[in-house]
């Protein structure tokens, strides 16, 4: 079920229905409703791992619970030890399986040595990177004594599987998001107003930008040995725009969903393409995930403290990391240490949190030097993510060498002139929200009423006329 399909805009006004008037404000009620929803919606997409699901859910609330009553240090770690490696194990087999048999028999070839081996035939569980690590987070501060476990399971499971953020995120914290669940909610019309504002504006990200630069990507990257060195140039920007839009848009449909039901995520992009250098970019793009591992790997590995050697190696290790919670590929493994290259010159400068506020905070334009910033960072990390969209190390390679020709200084093939327009509307619009919570929060609130809301009505119309072929969310595979 996507959000920007016919079936999600009839499942969620049924449920905000029942939610608010049905359950006459009994948060218990609230809760299995929006558990027996979440499942529901789980199920739409494969009913089989709706099972994978119930069974993560059911190990994590009840080592939790084990590992908080444990007598001595030792069991303690049994218990951690037995959700970590289950969980992990259920994510190695159905996502990276495949990956480390192949490279293994590539390996032993280049050795000289033949040798045969089984693939599984099963399609990744979507969402499943996400609750994985929605319940590793649980348990591992359970551990840390952050937090005390969940009895109540429905209200656990409400937290894992909590249908906005189910399948692609934000990845919450169980000290932000249940002590939500385990209170009483009460409607707030200007809250609910803002959710779907957001939503509103996640559907335009989705539906207008990325789904339409997903077309222009998708043939220019499937077929780059026959365009010139500029239009891939061009691809790799649509791409860049494809992947921020979707991901970003989702994220807004989901934390704005969360918000009709009283309920506050965590923020998970910052208008990351504005940074001024590759390590603002971090702290403003995918935040939830940065901040998982900042949290649970970086820091406990040592982070940014220790000797030079100790610094680039919890660098590259945070990165490829990252880089391959993305997916089963060289190319994610590629894009993380091409990443963690970018970054490392600022953290050893010392200069990786020179840059905390939004860009020209309290002013109409950027000065020339963060402008010049911008370009650079923006310039590097859409190269970077030529390694993402690659489907192979050898594309990735063979589509830089493409445009590194004279065909680079020629006009691109493909360049939509309403795509084109549609971008430069996104960006002026991202660049004067940037200092809110996602573009268009407070943009018209000093607007009269009917201005406001022919803004609004005018971003619909965009949206009924101008969407793209409808493309599944990127980040669903992962």
């Amino acid at each position: 079920m996507l959000f920007n399909s016919l079936s999600f805009a009839i499942f969620l006004p049924i449920v905000f229905l029942c939610y608010w008037f049905a359950t006459k404000g009994n948060f218990k009620l609230q809760n299995i409703l929006l558990l027996v929803s979440s499942y529901f919606f789980y199920a739409c997409w494969d009913y089989r791992f709706l099972f994978l699901l119930i069974f993560s859910t059911l190990l994590d609330y009840s080592t939790g619970i084990k590992m908080h009553g444990a007598k001595n240090q030792s069991m303690k770690k049994f218990w951690l030890a037995l959700s970590v490696c289950i969980n992990l194990g259920f994510l190695g087999i159905f996502k990276y399986y495949n990956f480390f048999a192949s490279s293994f028999a590539d390996g032993l070839s280049l050795l000289g040595i033949s040798s045969s081996f089984v693939t599984l035939q099963v399609i990744l569980p979507v969402g499943i990177s996400f609750y994985t690590f929605h319940g590793l987070s649980y348990v591992l501060d359970i551990y840390n004594n952050k937090i005390e476990p969940e009895r109540n399971f429905v209200d656990y499971s409400v937290f894992v599987s909590f249908f906005p953020l189910l399948v692609a995120g934000p990845i919450e914290r169980a000290t932000h998001l249940l002590p939500q669940i385990i209170k009483k909610r009460e409607f707030d019309y200007t809250k609910a107003v803002d959710g779907m504002r957001q939503i509103l504006w996640g559907l335009f990200k989705k539906i207008v930008i990325a789904d339409n630069c997903a077309v222009y990507a998708n043939t220019i990257f499937n077929n780059s040995a026959a365009y010139s060195g500029s239009t891939l140039v061009a691809g790799a920007l649509f791409f860049s725009f494809q992947i921020y839009c979707d991901f970003s848009g989702y994220s807004d449909i989901a934390i704005g969903t969360a918000r009709l039901f009283g309920i506050d995520l965590l923020r998970n992009f910052a208008f990351p393409y504005f940074s001024r250098d590759i390590a603002e970019f971090w702290r403003r793009w995918h935040i939830s995930l940065s901040s998982w591992f900042r949290d649970y790997l970086y820091i406990p590995l040592g982070g940014s403290k220790g000797g030079t050697w100790s610094k680039v190696k919890n660098t590259f290790i945070i990165f490829i990391v990252s880089g391959f919670w993305h997916g089963a590929n060289w190319t994610f493994l590629a894009w993380g240490a091409l990443n963690a290259l970018y970054f490392l010159p600022l953290l050893l400068l010392h200069r990786n949190r020179a840059n905390i506020e939004i860009v020209a905070h309290g002013k109409y334009l950027p000065t020339v030097r963060e402008f010049f910033n911008m370009i650079m960072t923006f310039g590097l990390t859409v190269f970077a993510w030529i390694f993402f969209r690659a489907s192979s190390l050898h594309q990735a390679f063979s589509f830089i060498s493409h445009i590194f020709t004279r065909s680079l200084f020629s006009l691109p093939e493909i360049l939509p002139p309403e795509l084109l327009f549609l971008l430069a509307f996104f960006i002026i619009v991202e660049w004067i929200g940037r200092e809110q919570q996602y573009a268009i929060a407070r943009l018209s609130q000093k607007w009269y009423r009917p201005v406001r809301w022919g803004f609004y009505y005018g971003i619909l119309f965009i949206i009924v006329c101008f969407a793209g072929k409808a493309q599944p969310f990127i980040y669903f595979q992962f």
